[in-house]
């Protein structure tokens, strides 16, 4: 008997944050996927015809069915599967909240790593400078919304902000080691106490890639550097 196929297949790469995001989401609903290695250097015909408008990863296809972008996808697979564990709260303006914080969080942090991967020196400096008040301002926003959510211990539910945040902000120490120490618990306790609570959870720790591999793979992309691992 043939074994029967996903109906949930993802394409992306092991190192893209943006995808992790969409594996933990799919762990967290307990929906079976099949996943597909994109070589994001050579892009492939199946990646360019379910993305034909901005060819990037990830992609989740659902019964032949495409949907972009990790946000969007996050929701859908929310809606798709909703009987299982809810990551969008159920209240209209809570849900609002958390889309604002999500994509402050894609739209402002993320971005901020650029430059101080960019830069040197002083400019660096400014650069570490700029993205810890970014995340001072996600921080307070944070506490302010959502009080008691950076209180978090592994036997709780992830939620959309957990899988947004964890999935990157969990790979810090690799950022730290590659380019620069630019994240440090000391600016925004609070915001990284919760990282780290985050990275305890085991879904977490399955989806977050080999902190070696990342670190060399980010040495090669930024820096030209090449390392066996």
């Amino acid at each position: 008997m043939e074994e029967q196929k996903s109906e949930a297949v993802l394409i992306g790469t092991w190192r893209s944050p943006y995808c992790q995001r969409v594996e933990l989401a799919l762990k967290v609903k307990g929906i079976p996927y099949e996943f597909i290695e994109e070589d994001l250097s050579n892009k492939s015909e199946l990646l360019l015809s379910y993305n034909p408008v901005h060819k990037k990863v990830p992609v989740l296809v659902h019964k032949g069915k495409p949907i972009a972008e990790s946000l969007v996808i996050l929701e859908y697979i929310d809606e798709q599967w909703g009987d299982s564990p809810k990551l969008l709260p159920e209240d209209p303006y809570e849900r609002a909240k958390v889309r604002f914080w999500a994509n402050f969080y894609d739209q402002k942090i993320m971005p901020a790593t650029l430059p101080i991967i960019m830069s040197k020196g002083r400019e660096q400096e400014k650069a570490i400078d700029d993205m810890n008040e970014l995340l001072r301002e996600f921080e307070d926003g944070m506490k302010r919304d959502f009080p008691g959510k950076f209180d978090f211990d592994d036997s709780q539910n992830l939620g959309f902000l957990d899988i947004v945040v964890a999935t990157y902000a969990g790979n810090y120490k690799a950022f730290n080691e590659a380019v620069a120490v630019a994240m440090s618990p000391e600016k925004t306790p609070q915001f990284w106490s919760w990282v780290n609570a985050l990275k305890e959870h085991p879904l977490i720790k399955e989806t977050l890639p080999p902190h070696d591999k990342l670190v060399a793979k980010m040495r090669e992309k930024f820096y030209g550097q090449t390392t066996n691992v």
